[in-house]
């Protein structure tokens, strides 16, 4: 105890002599800089700085040059229709940035390609079921009772012995289906309304060249990228 006592006296009276020591010691003298005096009656004499300043060639903005085809996509539309539930939006994505950078002023307008309606129907349905699922094997066998059945069926009673495992499954199940629903594999790119690369139809992807090509065939009235270089 004594030691900490000690410690702590000859820490405040270290601190205090440091305290008077920063008082007392002189400041640094402020360094000034010496501009020499223009006189004004004197027309020769003039600031080296402005001088220097009115010798600088002025610098007007250039005009870069594209590498794509000019304004050849101005008025023009490209639609990217793609499956959202397949992971296709990165491949969109890029497509995209590569028609926007080679034809400048183009609109690319990118969205789902919805399924048959059939499917979209279905895939509606399925939450409605997953939800009376589990709300069913949570209500107990109050449900049957009120609908007039004494006796539950036998699904139900597999279901209510694993009550938690059951509607996690149901609720996996139903995502699963519900999203089989929606996909549709499709990649299909419009330009200005006419087909121009079809997923479903070629079964793969359109590179980025092959995609530029045939754009540019379109745009340029079937005269291939040749007509802009």
């Amino acid at each position: 105890m004594d030691r900490a006592l000690l410690v702590l006296v000859g820490l405040s009276i270290f601190l205090f002599c440091t305290d008077i020591f920063n008082i007392f010691t002189p400041k640094p003298p402020k360094t000034t800089t010496h501009y020499p005096l223009l006189d004004a009656d004197d027309p020769h004499q003039a600031d080296p700085q402005l001088e220097q300043l009115l010798q600088e060639p002025l610098k007007f903005p250039t005009h870069q040059k594209s590498n794509g085809f000019g304004g050849v996509g101005i008025g023009s539309t490209i639609n990217i229709d793609f499956c959202t539930s397949c992971s296709y939006r990165g491949t969109a994505i890029t497509l995209k940035n590569m028609l926007v950078t080679s034809f400048p002023g183009i609109d690319v307008i990118m969205a789902n390609h919805h399924p048959p309606l059939p499917r979209r129907l279905l895939s509606k349905l399925v939450p409605v079921v997953q939800v009376g699922i589990i709300g069913t094997i949570m209500a107990g066998k109050h449900v049957f009772s009120r609908l007039g059945i004494t006796t539950p069926p036998p699904w139900y009673q597999t279901l209510q012995a694993n009550r938690f495992g059951s509607m996690a499954s149901t609720w996996l199940l139903g995502n699963f289906i519900q999203s089989f629903l929606q996909s549709t594999g499709a990649f299909e790119v419009y330009c200005n309304g006419e087909l121009v690369f079809s997923k479903l139809k070629e079964q793969r992807f359109p590179s980025e060249t092959e995609l530029r090509d045939l754009v540019g065939k379109k745009l340029g009235g079937g005269s291939g990228l040749s007509a802009f270089r």
